[in-house]
């Protein structure tokens, strides 16, 4: 948590929202398939390594990954025969086809040249030695990935035949939805019922040899507000293959799922198939809330929210609040920086005619000062945002967002419709669990009856 003391012309943070760019370098190689991961490094560094495989559910059985054990003595005389042995041992050991080298902020202290040593050593070994440098010096973890995203772009061939009707998925994991997967299920989805084909996922579940199919796709979708972007801008410019919706909010709410939906279904010349999915959508949403959340209305209607979360689902949300839940946006806490979505952000807020105090690369201290100076009545975040809002004094928070302590079985996405139902069950839960009383007055009660409640207990 924020300390307590007055922090003026704040230079750095001791409360940090977000990872370094080993971890977002991590979390794109995490999601090629079949390769090994070899980390230049202190050992600590192996658990972002790990925590990146978490974040896409793969288990120990399909991990392989090892580390250099940088030491004082190393970073001092320097490792380069440590990294050689290491390749070697890794390509006998896990026999796999593809080896990441990824150098840390230890190797960029060393000046460790990777790409020399993986020149040098590839003849000796059976694996493709691929070299990455991803020290935490180099920025975020946002930025770490659009640096993983851009080292796979140099394996995906400029094919001039592409095949029609064909995308490739970009950064699903660059999301802050506790399943982002889902949402990756749920696109998957809609594009096969609209005889669209997924060439390429950059990168989950993904055979380093299916980088090459990338090349033959006909559009890129860019599934995150937070990365992603840079490749797609450079893939279009490459490979000429074009950015689909780079101007919209992803599918998140009603308006913003409709809008989302006719984009793509528009590029493809299939707008007539994407029309009964937009209706019968909104029916259910409809019907579902007509049911079963009738004070939905009453209770948002004029609740002035601070929104704390990742741009993939801050700027999309802003639309579904202001629109379809009449509540009042009054802070937009960004954890990332990125300049495509700060243009997006300023484009919707503009188009919805709001105002709201907007922070791009939030941290722990940035948060807190928010929500002690900007009058909320409710945060959309995480369990940080709850935390940080309770010592603020707000007492309605929603946690939603990652990371969240709520245990969640069942994979739930929070693009499309099923998606903003899943979104409004989990803050009506919150709401109601937030209003619940603390506390039972005895007092209020005779002696005699507080006995009896006590017997029959």
């Amino acid at each position: 948590m924020s300390d307590s003391k007055a922090k003026t012309d704040l230079c750095h943070s001791s409360d940090p929202m977000v990872g370094c760019a080993l971890e977002g370098v991590a979390n794109v190689l995490a999601g090629i398939r079949g390769a090994a991961i070899l980390i230049h490094s202190p050992q600590g560094c192996a658990a972002t390594v790990a925590a990146a495989f978490d974040h896409h559910e793969v288990d120990f059985t399909r991990r392989k990954t090892a580390c250099t054990r940088l030491f004082e003595t190393d970073v001092i005389m320097g490792a380069s025969q440590k990294l050689k042995d290491l390749i070697r041992t890794a390509d006998t050991k896990f026999e796999t086809k593809t080896i990441f080298v990824v150098g840390t902020c230890a190797a960029d202290i060393i000046g460790e040249d990777l790409e020399g040593i993986c020149r040098q050593v590839q003849p000796e070994v059976k694996a493709r030695l691929v070299p990455l440098t991803a020290g935490g010096f180099r920025g975020n973890l946002y930025d770490g990935m659009d640096s993983g995203l851009e080292a796979l772009l140099a394996h995906i061939p400029n094919l001039d035949e592409k095949i029609p009707n064909s995308v490739n998925l970009i950064a699903p994991f660059a999301s802050s939805n506790p399943t982002w997967w889902a949402d990756l299920a749920w696109v998957r989805e809609v594009l096969t019922d609209l005889g669209v084909e997924v060439r390429s996922v950059l990168a989950h579940e993904t055979p380093f040899e299916d980088l090459a199919k990338a090349g033959a796709a006909s559009a890129n979708i860019v599934l995150s507000h937070d990365a992603g972007a840079g490749l797609a801008v450079k893939m279009e410019k490459s490979h000429g293959i074009p950015w689909i919706a780079p101007d919209l909010p992803l599918p998140v709410g009603l308006s913003n799922t409709a809008a989302w939906l006719r984009a793509i279904a528009k590029h493809f010349g299939v707008g007539g198939l994407v029309e009964p999915r937009i209706l019968a959508g909104a029916d259910k949403v409809a019907s579902v809330l007509r049911k079963r959340a009738l004070m939905m209305i009453p209770r948002y209607r004029n609740a002035r929210v601070a929104v704390s979360t990742d741009a993939t689902f801050a700027i999309p949300l802003l639309r579904m609040l202001f629109s379809e839940l009449e509540m009042i946006p009054e802070a937009i806490l960004l954890r990332s920086k990125n300049p495509h979505a700060k243009a997006l952000l300023d484009k919707e807020c503009a188009d919805l005619g709001i105002f709201p105090k907007i922070v791009h690369g939030a941290d722990g201290h940035a948060i807190t000062e928010a929500l002690k100076t900007i009058p909320v009545d409710a945060v959309l975040g995480s369990a940080w945002e709850k935390y940080l809002a309770e010592e603020a004094g707000i007492r309605i928070a929603f946690d939603i967002f990652t990371p969240t302590n709520k245990d969640i079985y069942l994979d739930r996405p929070f693009f499309g419709y099923d998606g903003m139902l899943w979104l409004l069950e989990a803050m009506g839960n919150d709401w109601e669990a937030a209003l619940r009383s603390k506390e039972i007055d005895w007092e209020q009660y005779p002696e005699k009856r507080v006995a009896q409640l006590v017997d029959r207990a």
